[in-house]
């Protein structure tokens, strides 16, 4: 990969040791994928924030990088292992909360915007058509090249934060326009609903694995297509899609002579079977990827009135700080009901340690409950989820 004199000096510490590092990364991610340069980039996303998922090597690759170290472009971050500030409310225990805030300084340290959502694109961070960005967090990456029209790579936590450091990522994959072309269309009767919308994307991404599909037949609002980018990218690793009138220049694809499947609510109903393996939830969770504004407010007009029974499961609606701030009236009646969670969710806080088995609206969530959190998991639509605590 080519590296400009300026480069060159930073890959050999002119700028100091975190800069170094950062050069590195994405020389060493450049060689990989055969970059022919790096190109600047307008904003950052970074994933690798929860401790359960960064561990004790984690906490010291952030805290050396804090050192010297700052990022040169707008950069957000992806949830961390619990709530900031009802940890002790969630079942956190101490040491995890040490470890947590001490991660969340050291990206403070380096100017990051600790958002701690996986749906910056409601929280300002929301690139143009067009631009080029690094992300991480496998449903963002999937839901700004799809729906915002701007071009990341599938990164990880480390080639993230190399790229917010130095403010450029290597030119390859999906910033290049050869790579963003359909692979295959998917014919799919009418969903709305986000929880169908869901057990479409678990489908097309377990078939197709890392294809780019092209819809037909859906329009999803921006919950639909935040739930199947979410989808997609979890039971297969979809970075990019296409929604016949939706996706930007999706007039401009070539479909003719693609391989075609069509899908519909039969196949959707085999997938659900195939998800569950719990019975009798003590959790109900929603929020993966993390409820929007308008989310939020259908859930809170639903409840609104009702009371809840006893001996419910417990309940999360988890979302982020700035989104909850934004609805106070609709959180009130929400915590009547359950928890209204920040700042994490339910796939990356340790709930093995109260929990077995999770009910959620979410494929995403299904997929990684199991793995990461020891759960047996219920797939239910959000009205379904609604009447279990009622």
């Amino acid at each position: 990969m080519h590296l400009t004199q300026e480069e060159e000096r930073a890959l050999a510490g002119e700028k100091g040791l975190g800069f170094q590092r950062a050069m590195e990364i994405l020389v060493a991610l450049g060689r990989i994928y055969e970059a022919e340069r790096l190109v600047p980039i307008s904003s950052a996303h970074i994933s690798g924030v929860s401790f359960k998922t960064i561990g004790e090597g984690g906490v010291d690759f952030l805290e050396e990088m804090s050192i010297d170290s700052k990022v040169a472009v707008p950069t957000t971050l992806n949830p961390a292992g619990m709530d900031l500030e009802r940890w002790k409310d969630m079942g956190v225990d101490e040491d995890f909360a040490q470890k947590q805030k001490t991660i969340i300084k050291a990206y403070e340290r380096m100017g990051v915007r600790t958002i701690c959502s996986c749906t910056p694109y409601l929280l300002g961070n929301s690139p143009m058509q067009g631009d080029t960005v690094a992300w991480a967090e496998s449903s963002a990456i999937s839901y700004v090249n799809a729906v915002l029209g701007a071009r990341t790579n599938r990164e990880g936590g480390p080639g993230a934060l190399a790229a917010a450091i130095v403010g450029k990522t290597p030119l390859y994959g999906l910033h290049l326009e050869e790579n963003r072309k359909p692979t295959v269309v998917i014919e799919s009767e009418s969903l709305k609903d986000s929880s169908e919308l869901s057990l479409l994307g678990y489908i097309v991404g377990k078939t197709f694995g890392s294809a780019i599909p092209y819809f037909k037949g859906i329009r999803p609002d921006p919950d639909g297509l935040k739930s199947i980018a979410a989808a997609m990218a979890a039971s297969g690793s979809i970075a990019m899609f296409y929604v016949e009138g939706v996706t930007p220049d999706y007039q401009k694809q070539e479909i003719n002579g693609l391989e075609r499947i069509s899908l519909g609510k039969d196949d959707l109903k085999r997938a659900c079977d195939s998800i569950n393996t719990g019975k009798e939830p003590d959790l109900v969770a929603l929020g993966c990827p993390h409820l929007s504004q308008a989310e939020l407010r259908t859930l809170a007009s639903f409840l609104d009135g009702k009371r809840p029974v006893r001996d419910k499961p417990e309940v999360w609606f988890c979302t982020s700080r700035e989104i909850k701030a934004r609805c106070l009236k609709e959180v009130s009646i929400l915590e009547k009901f359950g928890k209204v969670v920040c700042d994490t969710c339910m796939v990356v806080t340790p709930i093995e340690k109260k929990y077995a088995c999770t009910a959620t609206n979410s494929t995403k969530a299904c997929v990684y409950l199991p793995s990461l959190c020891s759960q047996k998991v219920i797939f239910a639509s959000t009205k379904e989820l609604m009447r279990l605590i009622l």
